[in-house]
């Protein structure tokens, strides 16, 4: 299998930062084109990272980039973007589900607009955009372009202490990986794969840096993820499909032995773990 995305187009939701941002970079090393969809346009000072830098830094890594303002729970707005996308690059033959909202609380302390907001990122969100692409990926299938959507989910689990703490963004984030179980099944006769990738350590990314008490020197760079996504990217879609990958893991299966290089601070032995990883 051809390891590169050269050519490629990639949609990626929340791609203004973070992890969806070093997925997009990572694919504009090889020359693709990234359609980036994401809600930031003007800078917050609580928050870095913007849509339009986002899509100087995919230019500068070597692809094309096209950022598109986008709500995605709006799926006239999701629809409006999967068409612009397809005016300017021709169609799309990889879906990045990488937008997420994430709320940390008990059930007591989580208002139902936090509720509503979550599911509506996280598990509605990811069908809307997944069904918004599915023509053009059908498309792509039938023209041998080995069509990928890979969300950033964990493998599910029914043990009830990932669901206690915090049962509403347990929800949430289980509905994108229900998403993969089922979607993964039910395109497999179009030849589309669709995956979960999910990290093994907590990510230094802005979102995890407003979560009280996290330690970012314990953390791993998203650049492990970006890395992971590409070897599943460019994976072929007829035979890797319905997995739910962990970052360390899958790198680990191709040969990659160094992690240090992902650490945030090189030589940390008790990284912390994240969420959902038996």
């Amino acid at each position: 299998m051809n390891r590169t995305l050269a050519g490629k187009t990639l949609l990626v939701t929340g791609a203004s930062r973070g992890i969806g941002l070093e997925i997009a970079k990572r694919a504009a090393r090889d020359g693709a084109n990234l359609v980036l969809l994401a809600k930031t346009v003007e800078p917050n000072p609580k928050l870095p990272g913007t849509l339009p830098a986002a899509a100087a830094e995919v230019e500068a890594a070597g692809g094309q980039a096209l950022a598109v303002p986008t709500d995605i729970r709006d799926e006239a707005a999701v629809a409006a973007a999967v068409a612009a996308a397809c005016a300017r690059f021709g169609g799309i033959d990889i879906l990045v589900n990488n937008a997420s909202a994430i709320s940390l609380t008990p059930t007591a302390a989580t208002p139902m607009k936090r509720f509503d907001l979550m599911m509506g990122v996280n598990a509605r969100g990811t069908y809307c955009c997944t069904q918004a692409c599915l023509p053009a990926l059908i498309d792509s299938a039938k023209a041998g372009r080995n069509p990928h959507v890979l969300n950033l989910s964990p493998p599910l689990s029914m043990r009830d202490h990932w669901f206690a703490p915090h049962v509403a963004y347990t929800m949430a984030k289980y509905g994108m990986s229900m998403c993969t179980l089922g979607h993964a099944r039910e395109f497999r006769g179009h030849g589309i794969a669709v995956n979960s990738l999910w990290p093994r350590t907590a990510i230094d990314t802005a979102a995890l840096q407003m979560i009280p008490g996290i330690d970012r020197c314990k953390c791993r760079r998203p650049e492990i993820m970006a890395d992971a996504a590409h070897l599943i990217l460019t994976s072929d879609a007829r035979t890797t499909s319905g997995n739910f990958f962990i970052d360390d893991a899958l790198l680990a299966e191709h040969g990659v032995t160094d992690f240090e290089r992902y650490a945030v601070v090189p030589g940390t032995r008790d990284l912390l773990p994240d969420f959902f990883v038996d």
